[in-house]
């Protein structure tokens, strides 16, 4: 049940961080969905990855500033998800960058507001 109260909220993330954002485009509620379950599935299994490589290549500086190193890796998985899926087009790693803030603020204050 956590699982799908969290795609949910992702999904909501994902439209409003649209509708806020001039350079950040979803082209339905629908496309919303699977494009919060494709961000979902690609931080699973990248996420992770792209932390330990990070950390490795500063030095563990990485880990020291983990906020924007997660920031910048959910930067990179939303233009990942750009490439992957027509639903989700972001025009250029700038919006990117604003989409990843803006969804973690909105996710954030969704399950603040869940619990």
């Amino acid at each position: 049940m956590s699982l799908l109260l969290s795609w949910l909220i992702l999904t909501v993330a994902v439209w409003l961080t649209a509708a806020l954002l001039p350079g950040f485009h979803v082209r339905s509620f629908g496309a919303a969905i699977g494009v919060a379950a494709l961000i979902g599935v690609l931080n699973f299994l990248l996420g992770w990855l792209l932390f330990t490589v990070f950390t490795i290549a500063t030095l563990g500086l990485a880990w020291l500033l983990a906020f924007i190193t997660r920031w910048i890796i959910d930067a990179i998985i939303l233009k990942l998800a750009d490439r992957l899926t027509d639903g989700l087009t972001i025009d250029g790693f700038r919006w990117a960058l604003a989409g990843s803030f803006v969804m973690s603020l909105l996710g954030t204050a969704g399950e603040w507001l869940v619990r």
